[in-house]
């Protein structure tokens, strides 16, 4: 990668990369997102470019991308961006290096404790299929079909017992 210097002074990588800085269009399509979510990031505090040159543009460091990237880990288990901010909030100036360590500790501890309730979720909704699909096994044998006129079958029809409701969803 080829880093240089343009007419203003803003550091500039061709390619990106370990030290080089990102134009705001290759960071958003890097990112896999567009500039008006960028610029709505910036303006709640969630991300900031690394620089901007004389003229305004917005420079990103490479690293940034992981912040983005945690940010939709956060929304994809639930959490609020306001909420995301708050956890993130780890960057301020002026803080002692032991607020910082607290600080990104509880936030890693937080979003283990978010993906762990993530997975008893998810646990417990294979348990519900796996349950569904041991009902259905018994249904491939009985001579009823869900219709409205058997309340499609629900409650069973052979054992009077409810359908579970993975299977009841689809009858």
């Amino acid at each position: 990668m080829e880093a240089h210097q343009d007419h203003e002074g803003t550091r500039k990588a061709s390619g990106g990369g370990e030290h080089g800085l990102l134009k705001i269009g290759d960071f958003a399509r890097l990112a896999g997102t567009n500039l008006r979510t960028l610029r709505y990031y910036e303006e709640i505090g969630l991300l900031r470019p690394a620089t901007r040159s004389a003229g305004g543009f917005r420079y990103y460091r490479a690293e940034d991308l992981d912040r983005l990237r945690m940010v939709a880990q956060l929304q994809g288990l639930g959490l609020e961006l306001a909420r995301i901010r708050e956890l993130m909030d780890t960057r301020a100036e002026g803080r002692s290096r032991a607020d910082l360590m607290d600080r990104v500790r509880r936030a890693v501890r937080e979003q283990a404790g978010l993906i762990g309730q993530r997975i008893a979720a998810l646990e417990a909704q294979r348990d519900g299929l796996a349950r569904a699909l041991g009902k259905l096994a018994e249904c491939e044998h009985c001579e009823h079909t869900p219709s409205a006129a058997n309340h499609f079958c629900h409650p069973c029809q052979v054992d009077g017992k409810p359908v579970p409701p993975d299977l009841s969803a689809l009858f």
